[in-house]
């Protein structure tokens, strides 16, 4: 598997555990005193880190620093979207598909002539 499948794999896995991490407090949590979901989601975001950093250290590897941190919230979004309809139960909305195309265009400036295919 190349470098750059790797690390997209890798920050996938973590992006699940990072916005588990950040946002289910608010759905499953929300009854409870603050420093619980504190507690909770730094033990889930423990795990996201594991595979985070090695994904990074990876990725680092073959990609620039923007690269990697484009690759990052591209990934984020696209984590995030399926969660946010499914799992939080919140409306699809236009604005997905616009923030969608932004990070497109990102991924597209950051990436044009610095990779070939064959990475």
């Amino acid at each position: 598997m190349s470098t750059i499948l790797t690390t997209a794999f890798l920050l996938g896995l973590s992006n699940i555990f990072m916005t588990f991490a950040w946002y289910a407090h608010l759905k499953d949590l929300s009854a409870k005193p603050w420093i619980i979901a504190v507690l909770v989601s730094w033990g889930i975001a423990f795990f996201e880190y594991l595979i985070q950093v090695p994904a990074n250290r990876i990725g680092f590897q073959r990609m620039d620093l923007g690269q990697l941190k484009i690759l990052q919230e591209a990934i984020t979004l696209t984590v995030f979207i399926p969660f946010a309809i499914y799992y939080m139960k919140q409306p699809l909305r236009l604005d997905f598909l616009w923030a969608g195309l932004c990070i497109c265009g990102a991924v597209y400036f950051i990436f044009r002539g610095n990779l070939s295919v064959s990475q």
